[in-house]
């Protein structure tokens, strides 16, 4: 009976092994299509992130790119405002320089026509009074000798 009875519970333990087994099998594939369902997931993921990290890397150099189009840019419009800046200096230059040899020689030409009209005037003036002078004489001549013929001409005053 004990044969008997140690069959049985060997038995009993067998099945209760086989249903182990059988626990650890359903449990394996379960891992094994989680695992692959993980792996498909993290392939599809890295993927993802490599076309991320290339545009990321792309965008990046793109940036490097504009930077250095700026600088240059910056540098250029610099240079040419240094350029500019210098030329209207001496254009500036130029045009006072100019307008101060014009404003001397306008200043001159004026100087010696207001010397000339002057002279000029002074001239006519003593030429009227030197005329002057003379028809004074002549009057103071001519009525002298009105006054020495008295009786013959007669200065009358105008009658209104």
């Amino acid at each position: 009976m004990e044969d008997k009875y140690l069959d049985i519970l060997m038995e009993e333990m067998n099945s209760k092994f086989e249903l182990v087994l059988e626990g650890h099998q359903v449990l394996r594939s379960d891992m094994r299509r989680i695992e692959k369902t993980l792996s498909e997931k993290i392939d599809e993921n890295s993927a993802r992130i490599k076309i991320n990290t290339d545009m990321i890397r792309s965008n990046a150099d793109m940036i490097k790119v504009n930077t250095n189009m700026i600088r240059s840019n910056a540098d250029m419009i610099t240079a040419l405002d240094i350029k500019l800046s210098k030329r209207i200096d001496e254009v500036d230059e130029k045009l006072t320089n100019r307008i101060d040899k014009v404003d001397e020689k306008l200043s001159k030409r004026i100087d010696e026509v207001d010397e000339k009209l002057t002279n000029r005037i002074d001239s006519v003036e003593e030429s009227l009074g030197a005329r002057l002078d003379a028809v004074a004489v002549d009057l103071k001549a001519h009525r002298a000798d009105t006054e020495a013929h008295h009786g013959i001409y007669r200065v009358q005053e105008p009658t209104t």
